[in-house]
């Protein structure tokens, strides 16, 4: 069979490495993306193959719309070349357009309803949705797609990504091995479902101010975004753009303070004390904070009490729920499998 896999962010990239590593043993596969900074240099970094096909839209709905409508253009001349069986993403607009339009099969996994721009323009015209447990097929089926359609897996998705190999040798940003390290990652800004947010600067002044002592790294986006943060901090704390394998980092990292996102999750499974600051509120963050896995806090001298308390304390609870609750989910790809197979 021919699968074509479009992969249009870091974490589907991750998360995409176990179900090529399966489905290439029997199956001949296409795998896209589109020229987006993150994932290009996470590609070479995790030494994955992919064709390029495209750009990232940027945070202008105009622009988003324009480089959608070209990556279409480029893409659906080379998807009619290679001619698939099947088409796997994860709610990617350009992959649902043309698999509809070539009257190509697509599976799609997702976990983000709260994209609801993205899960317009898709849902409506894939065969089958795989979502993690936590999150309620009616979140989706609003959007145009049948229950009938939507597979729950008893897992979420960090759980998969987590388990990846590291074969990143590079530097950490990390100074000084003997200060503890605290990792901070800047929320995204230009994604359809994000508001801009100045939640996390605050807190970054409240923390490099009280813990100038440790190291502080910033993960930041953009450039601009990068730009914007040394004229705000200067010297203060390290701040880098994402040219790493997110769990080379969170290995050593004492704190994790993320958006809520995917690195939340990560670090929150891992066993890493995280806080997430919920600028992009959203489901999986919601089960990771009712576990107990993460501190869901805004109040910046709240935060900073909980560092301190964090670095004072020898307790293992984190690591031990985590380990708990990783142990007790299933692997997603096994899903995906019995539905290739039944298609």
């Amino acid at each position: 069979m021919k699968i074509w896999i479009d992969i249009l962010t870091p974490k589907q990239l991750l998360f995409s490495e176990p179900i090529i590593e399966k489905l290439r043993k029997k199956h001949d596969l296409l795998c896209t993306s589109r020229d987006y900074d993150e994932v290009i240099k996470l590609a070479k970094i995790r030494d994955f193959d992919l064709i390029i096909v495209g750009r990232h839209g940027g945070n202008d709905k105009k622009s988003k719309l324009m480089a959608s409508i070209d990556r279409m253009e480029k893409l659906s001349r080379k998807i009619k070349t290679f001619s698939p069986d099947l088409v796997i993403s994860y709610c990617s607009p350009e992959a649902a357009r043309i698999s509809f339009g070539l009257g190509i099969k697509h599976i799609a996994f997702c976990d983000s309803p709260h994209a609801s721009a993205v899960m317009r323009l898709t849902l409506p015209l894939i065969q089958k949705l795989l979502i993690p447990f936590v999150i309620s097929k009616s979140e989706f089926s609003k959007y145009g797609i049948d229950k009938k359609n939507i597979i729950t897996y008893k897992a979420i998705d960090a759980v998969v990504t987590i388990k990846r190999k590291i074969n990143q040798k590079e530097l950490l940003p990390f100074k000084d091995n003997k200060r503890k390290n605290i990792l901070i990652r800047i929320e995204e800004e230009e994604a359809s479902y994000t508001s801009k947010s100045s939640k996390i600067i605050p807190i970054i002044k409240k923390i490099v101010n009280q813990y100038n002592n440790e190291n502080i790294v910033i993960l930041g986006r953009y450039t601009k975004q990068i730009q914007n943060l040394q004229k705000i901090f200067g010297k203060k704390a390290k701040i880098v753009k994402m040219s790493f394998d997110g769990k080379h980092l969170l290995n050593n990292t004492d704190i994790f303070i993320g958006s809520g996102g995917t690195m939340t999750a990560e670090s929150a499974l891992m066993g890493i004390p995280t806080i997430s600051y919920n600028a992009i509120p959203n489901i999986i963050e919601n089960f990771l904070v009712k576990k107990q896995l993460v501190k869901r806090e805004v109040n910046v001298e709240k935060i900073s009490n909980y560092i301190k308390k964090t670095f004072e304390s020898t307790n293992k609870m984190n690591q031990k729920r985590a380990k708990k609750i990783v142990g007790e989910m299933e692997d997603p790809i096994e899903k995906l499998l019995k539905i290739i197979r039944a298609i």
